[in-house]
């Protein structure tokens, strides 16, 4: 039977600022199985970024706090480890796949090196067997000459070749949960095509569980069981994507879903953009965030938060579902 490789309950990310206390990340809890994918989509600002780095103790030295009454990986709790005990964690049992590989990826040193210094890190042996690993890790995603890929700097290669080689470098310790933040953005089709073949593969190889996170809902629906919506850091809704995507619970849900464009000719009804933007943190409304972007909102949803409720084998966070 599955288990749960990530668990986190009531997860919270606050930053400090001149305007006061603000909330990114807002009470969140969730499981992935291993084995198993779940994506985690939302407008840019919805907290999505903010969450993985929370995962991972990646936030700011000062002015932010996270709050969390766990954070598990097969079971072990890593909320409340110290910064030297994460080290040890991290790279090895959780690992996470950036959005910017040409920014994550130290322009000084060759990709060997710095997939080797993962795998030192955790598993010592010896420079042969390190760099053994290594080129296995970059066989496994995809390069035919790892050698080659291995010798290179990153600025040498292209985005989609850095892309796989961090995905590499993520999976060299075969983690448990891999966390990837948008890896196909500014990706060609064919390209974005092979990272999310490479991860799928990883997926079911080494019985991986992964959080994809991204605001295009045409990689999720094609890469993940699950889907969670995410706006001004609240989980919205969460469903399996058949559900998500052929009767979307949450208003905002159906405005992203609507939001996708099609080839087909039979389409019924012209894309429809939901109106307005995401609130800045400092200027979050009361109640549910989203009334004042949604056609259905009441009285009642601009004073009480809606909590987040099970329905048809999801749950929806909305008085007024679909």
């Amino acid at each position: 039977m599955s288990t749960a490789a990530l668990k986190v309950n009531d997860l919270s990310v606050y930053g400090d600022a001149g305007t006061g206390r603000q909330k990114f990340v807002d009470h969140i809890s969730f499981s992935i199985k291993a084995g198993h994918a779940t994506g985690l989509v939302g407008e840019s600002g919805c907290g999505k970024t903010m969450t993985a780095l929370a995962l991972l103790s990646l936030l700011p030295a000062t002015g932010m706090t996270l709050e969390a009454t766990c954070i598990e990986i097969n079971g072990r709790d890593i909320s409340d480890l110290r910064p030297a005990q994460l080290r040890g964690i991290l790279g090895r049992e959780i690992a996470m796949v950036f959005q910017q590989p040409g920014t994550a990826l130290d322009p000084v040193f060759t990709l060997g090196q710095q997939i080797d210094a993962v795998y030192r890190r955790h598993n010592g042996g010896n420079k042969n067997a390190i760099r053994r690993a290594s080129l296995d890790s970059l066989l496994q995603v995809g390069f035919s000459s790892p050698e080659k890929i291995a010798s290179a700097y990153p600025h040498q290669l292209s985005g989609g070749m850095r892309q796989l080689a961090m995905i590499a470098m993520a999976t060299v310790c075969k983690p448990a949960v891999l966390i990837a933040d948008e890896p196909t953005t500014a990706l060609d089709a064919g390209t974005r095509a092979l990272i999310l073949g490479q991860l799928k593969r990883l997926q079911t190889d080494f019985n991986m569980a992964i959080l994809l996170i991204s605001h295009d809902l045409s990689v999720i629906r094609q890469s993940c069981r699950d889907v969670m919506v995410m706006y001004c850091g609240r989980i919205v809704e969460k469903a399996d994507c058949q559900s998500l995507f052929s009767h979307p619970g949450h208003p905002y849900s159906a405005g992203l879903v609507a939001c996708m464009p099609t080839l087909s000719s039979n389409r019924q009804t012209a894309i429809k953009a939901i109106p307005g933007q995401v609130p800045a943190p400092s200027k979050l409304p009361t109640g549910c965030h989203f009334a004042p972007r949604c056609e259905h909102s009441t009285q009642q949803c601009t004073q009480t938060p809606p909590p987040l409720e099970t329905a048809n084998g999801g749950a929806v966070a909305c008085y007024r579902p679909l």
